[in-house]
């Protein structure tokens, strides 16, 4: 019978794990305090993920300003991953600066789904898992191995998250930083009746937007 894995849940701890990385050991809880986005490509030394990785090392600085930190996957081992980035930098001019995880026990990949047998049974699919500081899964994205992710959306959610968690609210489809963002429904009568003089911009008694 073939082996299951269950995937992630959103609202839950996100599953503990202690690797090898190319910046050497790391155990997931050690990055308590920080946003992480754990990301799997499906392999080495492949085109759409050579695109991804220097498109994601351009990213980093604005990740980390927003204290959030990128790790990388796949089932490769160290070695591979290191001969990978040196490659990028000399022949790409592009330093990746975020680790890479060697899983080739696939260890992480299979307590986080990354392994869709559909697609392969030894390679990852393109997944993003968005983990808050306290270690609580709070996104995830999947994409096929044939498509490279857009990069400004991983970014666009990070912020997303964050203003959620600071101010308490939602954000409306299309949502970019600086745009209004969605208050909570009210839950009783009075509640409603008390937003009519709140100020928001109310374009029915359950939705209604503000500026922050």
């Amino acid at each position: 019978m073939e082996e299951m894995h269950a995937l992630p849940v959103i609202g839950e701890n996100a599953p503990e794990f202690e690797c090898v990385t190319t910046h050497g050991p790391m155990k997931l809880s050690d990055l308590r305090g920080k946003w992480v986005v754990l990301f799997s490509h499906p392999a080495d030394f492949t085109p759409v993920c050579t695109t991804e990785f220097m498109a994601l090392a351009r990213a980093n600085d604005e990740l980390e300003a927003m204290n959030v930190k990128l790790i990388g996957l796949s089932i490769d081992s160290v070695h591979s991953h290191l001969a990978w980035v040196r490659s990028i930098e000399e022949k790409m001019g592009v330093k990746i600066p975020f680790p890479i995880i060697a899983d080739l026990d696939m260890g992480v990949a299979k307590k986080f789904g990354m392994i869709h047998p559909g697609t392969s049974s030894t390679s990852t699919i393109r997944t993003v898992f968005f983990i808050d500081p306290e270690g609580k899964m709070r996104a995830m994205l999947y994409y096929p191995m044939t498509n490279g992710r857009y990069i400004p959306e991983i970014i666009r959610l990070i912020k997303a998250l964050q203003v959620t968690d600071q101010f308490k609210v939602s954000t409306p489809a299309n949502w970019q930083p600086g745009d209004q963002v969605v208050v909570p429904p009210p839950k009783t009568a009075e509640e409603m009746e008390r937003r009519k003089g709140e100020g928001y911009d109310c374009k029915d008694w359950y939705l209604c937007f503000k500026q922050i």
